[in-house]
């Protein structure tokens, strides 16, 4: 389950409306919305900590690594980057769908998927980006 959904069954467990985990949380309501909507992330993490204290939950069960990478992507390549980082974590979620494996050894395979991931997303910007259109060049 994303951070959005979980967020979204929380609050409605609690009986609260958007607006007023909003007002509690000292956020806009919109944000409260594109959060459940799955649209952003929060890019801080005391935002997790006030939200889970608010729901009565622990901050952990909201905010997961996987979380991180897609935050991190959609603030590196925009939507497109967070959609690409998003269709990974599915695709090697089914690759693992009904087979065993230790939480550490997944852990150290998703650590090693993300470490690709930004390696060929660097290796794309060199190679497709137009020379006057580089930063760090």
């Amino acid at each position: 389950m994303k951070f959005g959904e979980k967020l979204r069954k929380e609050r409605q467990e609690k009986g609260m409306t958007q607006a007023e985990l909003a007002k509690a949380a000292g956020l806009s309501l919109r944000t409260i919305s594109y959060y459940e909507q799955g649209k952003t992330y929060p890019q801080d993490r005391a935002v997790y900590g006030r939200l889970a204290e608010i729901l009565g939950i622990n901050a952990d069960y909201l905010h997961n690594e996987n979380d991180d990478f897609i935050a991190d992507a959609q603030a590196l390549y925009g939507s497109r980057g967070r959609k690409d980082a998003e269709e990974l974590l599915v695709d090697i979620n089914g690759l693992f769908a009904g087979g065993e494996m230790a939480d550490e050894d997944m852990d150290e395979f998703m650590k090693k998927v993300q470490e690709a991931f930004w390696k060929a997303k660097e290796n794309n910007r060199k190679k497709y980006t137009r020379k006057d259109y580089r930063k760090d060049e």
